[in-house]
């Protein structure tokens, strides 16, 4: 139990769960899966002041779901408190049933590790204010390690429930209500072809049970069949060989749109009906044009490593205000609630991950309900003959795109990486063509002018892990190649800082 510290990744739990991969030892056992849950249980008790708990459990598709599931089970029940077993399901939908009426459980846990390797798991926590901050997660963690649980006199029940059927339901109404065709009020989706790609985690649902009672054909859907060996690819709208993948369906079934899920639900992307990605910068581009519709002069709120070109369009041609911020969802999401708390209306928070939150549903990081919002207004522009990808054409791009990632060999990394990144400042105010940016929340972020790579970089922290990540961008052909050139001549004088990466792509 004395690692359980090492557990704890930001507001997640995330350990090794199977053996499988070399070097990587199981960490997170049933045993101490039983003994975080209860602690868990000790925390919701304190928080709530019931004697009693309600608390629902889900799991995706991983290898190690069923058993830390029952693990979790066991946790709760020998304390005395009833649980609700909902099998397969997304971490966004465990949320809901904190506060959909008629469930309202006190707490819910999800047992995912995202679009991690199939050996890790992990667990989400929620109450019907959200998921837990990660002084939560320390403060279980501080109850695991402190606290002997004894079990119950009165053993707590356990059933099960097929919640997702529920939330498919509160998807499909939300749409049906939101596109509000009088011609086909049940069926909005009806003439669309609309294929899935869930890499075989836990939204095949979404195919099944959301687009298929709205009307849409759903043929050519991949990857439904939950299997946490992952055999297809990898669940993640950020990995190049899992984009492909939903891009060559979209166009070899003619859809009129693609989508694509990862593990626990919580992220998504998808692509047009011309095969064109919209993921990263433009689902960023595609969610800010529908919200600024609705609510006027919203700010969006993003991370840091989104494009200029971005933020021009979000600006100037849709009249938003755009607020870089840290990356990391939780970030993001605290902080357009920050700013709703001040008066400023905020009503999006949306990484380049897909990871994308709304004011109107909770501030709940929710893919299937982003993509129930695209869903809507796909269904509204058809009715004034326009498609989705009309909603883009104004968004420019950037011509190149790079990211390094920097080892730190330092054993105090978060020490040393701060230093880098002082030291990377103090050299870009004294130099006439960098010009660093006004607002800055995490790292270094600098603008070159056309004569030195027509773009920008962004050196930071990573928030748990040894290394910096370095994004670069350009307008020019060759340009970030220019910049990187430009930046490995002062790195190169920080001696545990791996740049060999960026050595190799500019003798490339």
């Amino acid at each position: 139990m004395a690692d359980l510290k090492k557990l704890q990744n930001g507001s997640d739990i995330r350990g090794v769960a199977l053996e499988g991969i070399e070097n990587e030892h199981i960490n997170l056992t049933p045993q101490v899966a039983q003994t975080l849950i209860s602690a868990f249980v000790v925390w919701l008790t304190n928080k709530t002041g019931k004697n009693s708990l309600k608390i629902s459990v889900g799991c995706d598709s991983r290898l190690s779901g069923g058993i830390l599931k029952q693990a979790a089970i066991d946790g709760i029940t020998k304390l005395g408190h009833s649980v609700s077993d909902f099998g397969l399901a997304s971490t966004p939908a465990m949320f809901m049933s904190t506060v959909l009426d008629g469930y309202n459980y006190d707490g819910a846990i999800m047992i995912t590790a995202s679009h991690l390797p199939f050996n890790r798991n992990g667990f989400k926590f929620f109450t019907c204010e959200g998921g837990l901050e990660k002084q939560d997660i320390a403060s279980i963690i501080a109850i695991a390690e402190s606290t002997e649980f004894v079990q119950s006199q009165s053993i707590g029940t356990s059933n099960t429930v097929n919640f997702m059927s529920a939330y498919a339901n509160y998807l499909v109404e939300k749409i049906r209500v939101g596109a509000n065709d009088k011609a086909n009020y049940d069926k909005p989706l009806a003439g669309f072809k609309i294929i899935v790609d869930a890499g075989n985690g836990a939204g095949g649902f979404f195919a099944e049970h959301v687009l298929k009672p709205l009307g849409a054909d759903t043929t050519g859907s991949q990857f439904l069949e939950p299997d946490g060996s992952f055999p297809n690819h990898i669940p993640n709208p950020e990995d190049k060989q899992a984009m492909q993948s939903i891009c060559d369906a979209t166009i070899a079934n003619g859809a009129d749109l693609g989508i694509i899920f990862d593990t626990d639900v919580d992220r998504s992307g998808a692509v047009d009906k011309n095969g064109k990605e919209i993921n990263r910068n433009r689902i960023i581009a595609l969610m800010a044009s529908i919200i600024l519709t609705e609510h006027p002069g919203s700010v969006i709120v993003t991370d840091s490593i989104t494009s200029d070109e971005l933020k021009t369009f979000i600006q100037d041609k849709l009249g938003g205000v755009h607020h870089r911020f840290k990356r990391g969802y939780k970030n993001v999401i605290n902080e357009s609630i920050r700013l709703n708390n001040e008066g400023k209306e905020s009503y999006l928070a949306i990484e380049t991950s897909g990871h994308g939150a709304l004011r109107e549903n909770f501030f709940l990081d929710d893919g299937a309900y982003l993509m129930a919002k695209i869903l809507i207004k796909m269904a509204i522009l058809r009715q004034e003959g326009k498609t989705i990808d009309m909603l883009l054409a104004e968004l420019e791009e950037p011509l190149e795109s790079k990211e390094f990632r920097l080892n730190i060999k330092n054993d105090d990394f978060k020490a040393y990486g701060n230093m880098v990144i002082e030291k990377l400042t103090e050299y870009a105010a004294s130099q006439q063509e960098l010009q660093p940016a006004a607002e800055n929340y995490e790292g270094i972020r600098v603008s070159l002018a056309k004569q030195n790579g027509d773009g920008w970089f962004l050196l930071r922290l990573s928030l748990h892990d040894p290394l910096m990540p370095l994004n670069i961008e350009s307008r020019l052909q060759g340009g970030t190649k220019q910049i990187a050139k430009s930046l490995y001549k002062f790195l190169k004088q920080f001696d545990e800082l791996d740049i060999s990466n960026i050595e190799k792509f500019i003798n490339g």
